[in-house]
C-alpha cells in the first residue's frame, strides 16, 4: 500500500469587484471513489461563500496573477452578476 503525498500549495485570492469582496481558494485534486459515487476532480479554484465552496475554474500552478484575477472576475461577472451577454457584446465592438 503506497501513500499519496500531495505537493499542492494552497493559494488564496481576495478580489474586490463591483463593491463586493470575493474570496477564492485553490484546492488539490480529489481522487475518485467509486464506492461512494464520487468522481475525480482536478485541482480547482473555489469561491468561498457562506461557509461553503463553489467550484470556479481549474487551478494552474504558476499562472500569472493578472491573468488569474481576470479569469476569476470574468467568472464572477458571468455566474454571480449574470453579465455574460454584456461582456460578449463589449468584445464584439
Amino acid at each position: 500500500m503506497s501513500a499519496f503525498v500531495s505537493s499542492h500549495k494552497v493559494e488564496q485570492r481576495r478580489l474586490s469587484h463591483r463593491g463586493r469582496e470575493f474570496h477564492f481558494v485553490s484546492y488539490d485534486a480529489q481522487i475518485a471513489n467509486e464506492r461512494r459515487g464520487v468522481e475525480a476532480v482536478p485541482p480547482m479554484w473555489y469561491l468561498m461563500i457562506e461557509g461553503k465552496r463553489r467550484p470556479v475554474l481549474p487551478h494552474v500552478p504558476g499562472q500569472e496573477l493578472v491573468e488569474l484575477d481576470e479569469a476569476l472576475l470574468r467568472w464572477v461577472d458571468e455566474q454571480v452578476f449574470g453579465s455574460k451577454a454584456v461582456l460578449l457584446q463589449r468584445q464584439r465592438k
